[in-house]
């Protein structure tokens, strides 16, 4: 049986796995789906139709399925889905998906979420995704398998950040991050290549200097157009995978609105 503190609240309708830890004045309000291993630090709030897998953690204050922060939200049937082994940390909040999008957030494992951040409605995080203090996620967005974001960053809605981009703190996101990439700044814009990270994540030594001079060529260099470096790599590189992920992703945005591949959801039927 599930070990719940005499002062935390529990639904009859909760489903807890047998070494679930449930730490002082704790909530768990509706049919909230804990795994094996998950701990509620004191002060932790879960609500609403969410599951979450097994061994996350959430520290102190970590408001999870909260209704949508969405005016259109009118109490329907909604969802929040968490992978396996995230950390939540103090003060984090993250909302379900609104029936205007898919009706589900959901996010991956392996994850960090640091004191006060925020993850919106119809959000979309992969696996071993960073978070750092106080970044904000608007409705909407996609972060891609390893990207970390720094401090007080702040992605506008239905932008898209790639994998294993590195965002800078206090950076404005209003445009799509681009797989590989080092975006900085207010506006944001792509300083470099992510070679430690493409590093960390195993890419042999060689590749990543193809996608260093891909990034340098499309997003940095002003020697030519994008458009015109963008059709020179591809021939460069017409089979290498990770050139293809840049550039379907350039693509994407361009052939999105403001920037940004999904926009045009924003106009797209409830649901589809």
């Amino acid at each position: 049986m599930a070990h719940v503190h005499a002062t935390a609240v529990v639904a009859p309708e909760a489903q807890l796995a047998a070494d679930v830890r449930v730490g002082p004045h704790c909530v768990i309000e509706g049919p909230v789906r804990l795994g094996a291993g998950c701990e509620l630090q004191p002060h932790v709030t879960i609500m609403g139709d969410t599951t979450v897998g097994a061994g996350n953690v959430f520290f102190p204050g970590a408001v999870i399925g909260a209704a949508p922060q969405d005016l259109k939200y009118g109490g329907e049937p909604v969802r929040l889905v968490i992978g396996d082994r995230n950390q939540f940390r103090e003060h984090v909040t993250a909302h379900p998906g609104t029936v205007q999008d898919r009706g589900v957030t959901e996010i991956g494992s392996d994850g960090l979420f640091m004191v006060g951040s925020h993850i919106a409605h119809d959000c979309r995080l992969g696996d071993r995704v960073i978070l750092a203090n106080h970044v904000l996620l608007a409705g909407h967005i996609t972060i891609h398998d390893g990207a970390i974001l720094n401090g007080a960053s702040a992605c506008h809605h239905f932008t898209t950040v790639g994998r294993l981009a590195y965002v800078g703190g206090l950076t404005r996101i209003t445009q799509d991050v681009h797989p590989f990439t080092i975006v900085e700044g207010h506006p944001a814009r792509v300083r470099a290549c992510n070679v430690i990270g493409l590093q960390r994540a195993g890419v042999a030594a060689a590749d990543i200097d193809i996608v260093r001079r891909a990034v340098k060529a499309i997003l940095v260099s002003d020697r030519q157009t994008a458009a015109e470096a963008l059709l020179d790599v591809e021939a460069r590189h017409p089979d290498h995978p990770l050139v293809a992920e840049l550039s379907a992703s350039v693509r994407a945005a361009q052939a999105g609105r403001q920037g940004r591949a999904q926009e045009p959801q924003r106009d797209a039927p409830a649901g589809s």
